[in-house]
Protein backbone atom coordinates (compact mmCIF):
# COMPACT_ATOMS: atom_id res chain seq x y z
CA UNK A 1 0.00 0.00 0.00
CA UNK A 2 3.05 2.10 0.73
CA UNK A 3 3.19 5.32 -2.53
CA UNK A 4 -0.55 5.95 -2.59
CA UNK A 5 -1.49 9.36 -2.98
CA UNK A 6 -4.90 9.72 -4.40
CA UNK A 7 -7.37 7.72 -2.96
CA UNK A 8 -11.10 6.68 -4.89
CA UNK A 9 -13.69 6.29 -2.13
CA UNK A 10 -17.01 4.75 -3.11
CA UNK A 11 -20.02 6.45 -0.99
CA UNK A 12 -22.91 4.14 -0.57
CA UNK A 13 -21.80 1.43 1.96
CA UNK A 14 -17.88 2.99 2.56
CA UNK A 15 -18.35 6.49 3.78
CA UNK A 16 -22.50 6.54 4.68
CA UNK A 17 -25.60 4.44 4.38
CA UNK A 18 -28.49 6.54 3.12
CA UNK A 19 -26.58 9.08 4.13
CA UNK A 20 -25.65 8.67 7.60
CA UNK A 21 -22.13 8.30 8.17
CA UNK A 22 -20.32 5.17 8.81
CA UNK A 23 -18.41 4.91 12.19
CA UNK A 24 -15.33 6.16 11.84
CA UNK A 25 -15.43 7.13 8.06
CA UNK A 26 -15.74 11.15 8.37
CA UNK A 27 -12.28 11.04 10.22
CA UNK A 28 -10.91 8.97 8.38
CA UNK A 29 -11.40 10.79 5.22
CA UNK A 30 -9.81 13.80 7.54
CA UNK A 31 -7.26 11.88 8.47
CA UNK A 32 -6.11 10.95 4.67
CA UNK A 33 -6.52 14.49 3.84
CA UNK A 34 -3.81 15.37 6.28
CA UNK A 35 -0.98 13.03 5.16
CA UNK A 36 -0.91 14.77 1.78
CA UNK A 37 -3.25 12.27 -0.26
CA UNK A 38 -6.26 13.39 -2.14
CA UNK A 39 -9.74 11.95 -2.08
CA UNK A 40 -11.97 11.89 -4.44
CA UNK A 41 -15.48 10.02 -3.89
CA UNK A 42 -16.32 8.12 -6.75
CA UNK A 43 -20.08 7.44 -7.36
CA UNK A 44 -22.28 4.97 -9.06
CA UNK A 45 -25.36 7.16 -7.53
CA UNK A 46 -26.67 8.60 -10.77
CA UNK A 47 -29.65 10.36 -8.83
CA UNK A 48 -28.96 13.30 -7.20
CA UNK A 49 -27.53 16.76 -8.24
CA UNK A 50 -23.69 17.26 -7.95
CA UNK A 51 -24.73 19.91 -5.49
CA UNK A 52 -26.35 17.89 -3.44
CA UNK A 53 -23.62 14.98 -3.53
CA UNK A 54 -21.25 17.94 -2.23
CA UNK A 55 -23.90 19.63 0.37
CA UNK A 56 -24.30 15.99 1.48
CA UNK A 57 -20.77 14.87 2.29
CA UNK A 58 -20.45 18.77 3.93
CA UNK A 59 -23.63 17.86 6.15
CA UNK A 60 -21.34 15.18 7.65
CA UNK A 61 -18.27 16.88 7.91
CA UNK A 62 -16.51 16.28 4.72
CA UNK A 63 -16.02 19.16 1.99
CA UNK A 64 -16.36 17.57 -1.35
CA UNK A 65 -16.29 20.71 -3.96
CA UNK A 66 -14.81 19.54 -6.95
CA UNK A 67 -13.91 16.27 -5.55
CA UNK A 68 -17.07 14.03 -6.78
CA UNK A 69 -17.42 11.60 -9.79
CA UNK A 70 -20.77 10.12 -10.50
CA UNK A 71 -21.81 7.79 -13.09
CA UNK A 72 -24.17 10.63 -14.09
CA UNK A 73 -21.01 12.37 -15.41
CA UNK A 74 -19.40 9.29 -17.17
CA UNK A 75 -23.06 8.90 -18.72
CA UNK A 76 -23.55 12.34 -19.81
CA UNK A 77 -19.31 11.43 -21.58
CA UNK A 78 -21.08 8.87 -23.92
CA UNK A 79 -23.51 11.48 -25.97
CA UNK A 80 -22.79 14.48 -27.95
CA UNK A 81 -23.98 17.83 -27.46
CA UNK A 82 -27.09 18.47 -29.85
CA UNK A 83 -28.35 14.91 -29.24
CA UNK A 84 -31.85 14.55 -27.97
CA UNK A 85 -32.52 11.95 -25.07
CA UNK A 86 -34.55 10.19 -23.04
CA UNK A 87 -33.79 10.73 -19.72
CA UNK A 88 -35.10 7.85 -17.55
CA UNK A 89 -33.19 8.44 -14.48
CA UNK A 90 -33.12 10.91 -12.04
CA UNK A 91 -32.24 15.27 -11.43
CA UNK A 92 -28.57 14.05 -11.52
CA UNK A 93 -28.88 12.59 -14.95
CA UNK A 94 -30.47 15.46 -16.59
CA UNK A 95 -28.14 18.02 -15.48
CA UNK A 96 -25.37 15.80 -16.40
CA UNK A 97 -26.65 15.75 -19.71
CA UNK A 98 -27.54 19.52 -19.89
CA UNK A 99 -23.98 20.40 -19.12
CA UNK A 100 -22.99 18.20 -22.15
CA UNK A 101 -25.40 20.13 -24.10
CA UNK A 102 -27.60 17.96 -24.92
CA UNK A 103 -31.59 18.23 -25.37
CA UNK A 104 -33.35 16.24 -23.06
CA UNK A 105 -36.76 14.72 -22.51
CA UNK A 106 -37.91 13.50 -19.77
CA UNK A 107 -39.65 10.32 -19.54
CA UNK A 108 -43.20 10.45 -18.21
CA UNK A 109 -44.75 7.26 -19.56
CA UNK A 110 -46.23 9.08 -22.15
CA UNK A 111 -45.49 8.16 -25.78
CA UNK A 112 -42.96 10.33 -27.66
CA UNK A 113 -43.01 10.66 -31.10
CA UNK A 114 -39.91 12.63 -31.96
CA UNK A 115 -36.76 10.65 -33.08
CA UNK A 116 -34.53 10.54 -30.07
CA UNK A 117 -30.98 9.58 -30.32
CA UNK A 118 -30.05 7.91 -26.91
CA UNK A 119 -32.01 6.57 -23.74
CA UNK A 120 -30.61 7.05 -20.36
CA UNK A 121 -31.52 5.10 -17.86
CA UNK A 122 -30.79 6.10 -13.72
CA UNK A 123 -32.06 5.20 -10.85
CA UNK A 124 -35.09 6.85 -10.30
CA UNK A 125 -38.46 5.73 -8.06
CA UNK A 126 -41.16 7.10 -10.01
CA UNK A 127 -40.09 4.15 -12.77
CA UNK A 128 -42.93 2.09 -13.89
CA UNK A 129 -44.75 -0.12 -16.28
CA UNK A 130 -45.99 3.27 -18.80
CA UNK A 131 -41.66 4.55 -18.34
CA UNK A 132 -40.80 1.22 -18.98
CA UNK A 133 -42.78 0.52 -22.07
CA UNK A 134 -42.25 4.37 -23.38
CA UNK A 135 -38.36 3.64 -22.84
CA UNK A 136 -38.03 0.50 -24.58
CA UNK A 137 -40.20 1.31 -27.44
CA UNK A 138 -38.53 4.73 -27.82
CA UNK A 139 -34.99 2.13 -27.92
CA UNK A 140 -36.46 -0.54 -30.25
CA UNK A 141 -37.18 2.69 -32.83
CA UNK A 142 -32.98 3.13 -33.00
CA UNK A 143 -32.31 5.25 -29.42
CA UNK A 144 -29.04 3.72 -28.30
CA UNK A 145 -29.49 2.29 -24.92
CA UNK A 146 -26.97 3.82 -21.94
CA UNK A 147 -26.61 2.64 -17.93
CA UNK A 148 -25.13 4.96 -15.80
CA UNK A 149 -24.87 1.60 -13.97
CA UNK A 150 -25.22 -1.95 -13.76
CA UNK A 151 -25.53 -2.34 -9.98
CA UNK A 152 -28.92 -4.51 -9.16
CA UNK A 153 -28.69 -3.06 -5.15
CA UNK A 154 -27.61 -0.36 -3.06
CA UNK A 155 -27.43 -0.49 0.48
CA UNK A 156 -29.18 1.14 3.15
CA UNK A 157 -29.13 0.76 6.95
CA UNK A 158 -32.08 -1.53 6.36
CA UNK A 159 -30.98 -3.40 4.14
CA UNK A 160 -30.52 -3.59 0.38
CA UNK A 161 -32.87 -1.85 -1.98
CA UNK A 162 -32.88 -2.02 -6.17
CA UNK A 163 -30.38 0.01 -8.00
CA UNK A 164 -30.25 1.84 -11.30
CA UNK A 165 -28.83 -1.58 -12.82
CA UNK A 166 -32.09 -3.48 -12.02
CA UNK A 167 -34.39 -1.00 -13.68
CA UNK A 168 -31.69 -0.55 -16.54
CA UNK A 169 -32.02 -4.90 -16.90
CA UNK A 170 -35.69 -4.33 -17.35
CA UNK A 171 -35.66 -1.83 -20.52
CA UNK A 172 -32.64 -4.03 -21.96
CA UNK A 173 -35.11 -7.26 -21.48
CA UNK A 174 -37.68 -5.19 -22.79
CA UNK A 175 -36.54 -3.68 -25.92
CA UNK A 176 -34.22 -6.56 -26.62
CA UNK A 177 -31.15 -3.64 -26.40
CA UNK A 178 -27.63 -4.73 -24.91
CA UNK A 179 -26.80 -1.92 -22.90
CA UNK A 180 -23.73 0.22 -22.98
CA UNK A 181 -23.09 0.73 -19.65
CA UNK A 182 -20.68 4.43 -18.17
CA UNK A 183 -20.03 4.04 -14.30
CA UNK A 184 -18.03 1.57 -12.42
CA UNK A 185 -16.24 -0.77 -13.50
CA UNK A 186 -16.56 0.68 -17.12
CA UNK A 187 -14.33 2.32 -19.57
CA UNK A 188 -15.97 5.64 -19.38
CA UNK A 189 -15.98 6.19 -15.71
CA UNK A 190 -12.42 5.32 -15.71
CA UNK A 191 -11.41 7.99 -18.38
CA UNK A 192 -13.24 10.46 -16.67
CA UNK A 193 -11.35 9.45 -12.91
CA UNK A 194 -7.95 9.41 -15.32
CA UNK A 195 -8.70 12.65 -16.42
CA UNK A 196 -9.74 14.49 -12.66
CA UNK A 197 -6.51 12.68 -11.50
CA UNK A 198 -3.96 13.29 -14.54
CA UNK A 199 -5.56 15.64 -16.55
CA UNK A 200 -5.97 12.91 -19.49
CA UNK A 201 -8.14 9.97 -20.30
CA UNK A 202 -6.08 6.69 -20.00
CA UNK A 203 -4.42 3.63 -18.14
CA UNK A 204 -3.26 5.25 -14.99
CA UNK A 205 -0.94 4.19 -12.07
CA UNK A 206 -0.37 1.59 -8.88
CA UNK A 207 -0.39 5.21 -6.97
CA UNK A 208 -4.37 5.15 -6.62
CA UNK A 209 -6.17 3.14 -4.26
CA UNK A 210 -9.99 2.51 -4.83
CA UNK A 211 -11.28 1.37 -1.89
CA UNK A 212 -15.11 -0.13 -2.13
CA UNK A 213 -17.60 -2.54 -0.98
CA UNK A 214 -18.39 -4.29 -4.10
CA UNK A 215 -15.87 -6.74 -5.60
CA UNK A 216 -17.75 -6.90 -8.63
CA UNK A 217 -18.23 -2.99 -9.42
CA UNK A 218 -15.40 -1.42 -7.63
CA UNK A 219 -12.78 -4.11 -7.47
CA UNK A 220 -13.31 -4.60 -11.21
CA UNK A 221 -12.98 -0.48 -11.35
CA UNK A 222 -9.52 -0.85 -9.88
CA UNK A 223 -8.52 -3.66 -12.15
CA UNK A 224 -9.64 -1.69 -15.03
CA UNK A 225 -7.37 1.33 -13.61
CA UNK A 226 -4.15 -0.34 -12.59
CA UNK A 227 -4.30 0.79 -9.38
CA UNK A 228 -5.02 -0.70 -5.82
CA UNK A 229 -8.16 -1.89 -4.31
CA UNK A 230 -9.52 -2.12 -0.64
CA UNK A 231 -12.73 -3.94 0.42
CA UNK A 232 -14.71 -2.69 2.84
CA UNK A 233 -17.02 -5.02 4.65
CA UNK A 234 -19.55 -1.79 5.68
CA UNK A 235 -21.81 -2.12 2.66
CA UNK A 236 -22.78 -4.79 0.19
CA UNK A 237 -19.88 -7.44 1.60
CA UNK A 238 -20.72 -8.74 4.81
CA UNK A 239 -18.47 -9.66 7.47
CA UNK A 240 -17.40 -13.35 7.29
CA UNK A 241 -18.22 -13.81 3.62
CA UNK A 242 -15.34 -15.72 1.58
CA UNK A 243 -12.36 -13.54 0.10
CA UNK A 244 -13.00 -12.70 -3.58
CA UNK A 245 -9.76 -12.36 -4.20
CA UNK A 246 -8.74 -14.35 -7.28
CA UNK A 247 -6.91 -14.19 -10.40
CA UNK A 248 -9.19 -12.65 -12.07
CA UNK A 249 -10.03 -9.76 -9.20
CA UNK A 250 -6.90 -8.50 -6.91
CA UNK A 251 -7.32 -7.54 -3.23
CA UNK A 252 -4.83 -5.58 -1.88
CA UNK A 253 -6.50 -5.32 1.65
CA UNK A 254 -9.76 -6.96 2.96
CA UNK A 255 -10.91 -4.96 5.89
CA UNK A 256 -13.44 -4.01 7.91
CA UNK A 257 -14.09 -0.33 6.83
CA UNK A 258 -12.71 2.58 5.74
CA UNK A 259 -11.51 4.05 9.16
CA UNK A 260 -8.81 0.57 9.11
CA UNK A 261 -7.90 1.72 5.37
CA UNK A 262 -6.89 5.18 6.68
CA UNK A 263 -4.88 3.80 9.31
CA UNK A 264 -3.14 1.46 7.39
CA UNK A 265 -2.42 4.15 4.66
CA UNK A 266 -1.13 6.91 7.66
CA UNK A 267 0.12 4.75 10.26
CA UNK A 268 2.18 1.95 7.89
CA UNK A 269 4.57 1.51 10.91
CA UNK A 270 1.75 -0.08 12.60
CA UNK A 271 1.20 -2.57 10.43
CA UNK A 272 4.89 -4.08 10.66
CA UNK A 273 4.74 -4.15 14.23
Amino acid sequence: MSGIDTVLCDLDGVVWLAHQPIPGSVDAIAALRRSGRRVLFVTNNSFALLADHEAALAGIGVPAAGDVVSSSMAAASLVESGERVLVAGGPGVAEALQTRGVDTVLNTGQPVDAPIDAVVVGMHREFDYDRLAVAADVVRRGARLVGTNSDSTYPTPNGLLPGGGALLAAIASASGATPVVAGKPEQPMADLVSSMVDGVAGPSTPRMLMIGDRPETDGLFARRLGCRFALVRSGVTPAGSPSPHSAELRVDADVADLAEVARRLVHPEREAQ
